[in-house]
């Protein structure tokens, strides 16, 4: 497997992070909602999909729903369900002078179960409780439990960017995040839009010493680069202040979310927005800095080696992003024993990203399942990091511990 595969690891560390220097993804497409198989007849506004993302009319998809939108600002969202005032967190839209929102976040939080499907691009949203016919799931995912001490751990390997078709996802995955305590990921990223989170990645990310990326990287990569760009319609040099490490990751992200993958639908913010809709705390594994330093660490050949190759497979990039995300429905061990051995083609690479940070977070799990608080973690890491020698499953087995395919 070739080493541009390997950003897929890391893609959602730096995307849209660049959203002014990058060209405007591809309009939405349309697509309907059915309200316990009513269908939704929009006056104002239509239901769209954006970037993997289904987006709706927040009013009048609440009205048909039963429920009453009491104010929709800021990303707050409160509304009147049975007589009582919930509140969420969602990023809000304006389009054409409507409000719309996410549909999963706000099915979810309302007590509709939220199906999708991609043959007559419906969403259905189906009280709980309600007869409704068989939805197949989005696939069968990575998920293994450990117990010790009083305590259960489960571990979930996620794909940090998907679409809605990933969804929703099988119940033993709801049902062991319903019993959870805590979620633990390696970072928190509803945090990224934050001042500080921002500035660190520009931080690193960035040249401080007035260079360009053109004076660190050869000229023929930089050509490739310039031609991606005039090609997608930005301008050659709209990447200059930025090291190869962010162009790599930004370019693979700003391919994948045209064609529909984003990190918003990532199986770690699926949860870390259910987290925040349930008040469920959260815990890191790691920390956006540890992750950055990470990656502005590697050595100036390896990541222009990344940028390099990643330009000359940017035409099918996202037929990769594809293969990742079926790896994952299948649920296949041997797959991704594959793709996780695949890293290792590279030392630096393969040291970085899998070994040391395996090791940290095993040590940081079996400090969960030996504190003796008779509590429930569910933990949602990269499903790269789970198998293989080096691999946390190993690495608990090494410790004594007895884990359980899910």
């Amino acid at each position: 497997m070739k080493n541009w595969k390997r950003l897929f690891l890391s893609l959602t560390i730096s995307a849209g992070l660049l959203a002014s220097a990058v060209p405007a993804i591809a309009a939405p497409q349309q697509t309907s909602v059915k309200v316990n198989d009513e269908l939704v007849a929009y006056a104002v506004g239509a239901p769209v999909n954006d970037k993997g993302i289904t987006l709706v009319p927040l009013r009048s998809t609440l009205d048909a729903m039963d429920v009453k939108l009491t104010t929709a600002s800021d990303d707050t969202i409160t509304a009147i369900v049975d007589g009582k005032t919930i509140t969420l967190q969602s990023k809000l839209t304006r389009i054409n002078g409507v409000t719309y929102a996410p549909i999963r976040i706000v099915g979810d939080a309302t007590g509709y179960e939220v199906r999708w499907d991609h043959t007559t691009r419906t969403v259905f949203l189906v009280s709980k409780g309600e007869a409704k016919e068989a939805f197949p799931t989005g696939g069968e995912g990575f998920m293994w439990e450990v117990e010790s001490n009083g305590n259960t751990v489960y571990l979930v390997g996620s794909i940090h960017i998907a679409n809605d078709n990933l969804y929703p996802l099988r119940k033993e995955f709801e049902e062991a995040f319903a019993e959870a305590d805590y979620l633990g990921v390696e970072i928190d990223m509803s945090k990224a839009a934050d001042a500080a989170q921002q500035q660190l990645v520009l931080s690193k990310g960035t040249y401080q010493d007035g260079t360009t990326l053109k004076e660190h990287i050869s000229s023929e990569t930089y050509g490739k680069l310039e031609e991606i760009l005039k090609k997608n319609g930005a301008a050659p040099s709209a990447l200059d202040a930025y090291k190869p490490w962010v162009v790599e990751s930004t370019l693979a992200s700003l391919k994948s979310a045209k064609v529909g993958y984003t990190e918003s639908a990532g199986v770690d913010l699926y949860f870390i927005q259910k987290a925040i809709e349930q008040k469920l705390p959260i815990i890191e594994l790691e920390s956006y800095e540890s992750q950055l330093s990470m990656l502005d660490g590697f050595s100036k050949e390896l990541q222009e080696s990344s940028l390099s190759a990643t330009l000359d497979n940017f035409d099918v990039l996202e037929s990769n992003v594809s293969g990742i995300v079926e790896m994952w429905k299948t649920g296949s061990d041997e797959q991704l024993l594959e793709l996780t051995n695949s890293f290792s083609e590279n030392e630096e690479y393969n040291k970085a990203m899998l070994i040391d940070r395996n090791i940290d977070m095993a040590n940081k799990i079996e400090g969960y399942l030996e504190n003796g608080k008779n509590e429930e973690y569910f933990i949602v890491v990269g499903a790269a990091h789970y198998l293989g020698d080096h691999g946390i499953v190993k690495l608990l087995q090494d410790k004594g511990y007895t884990l359980t395919r899910k």
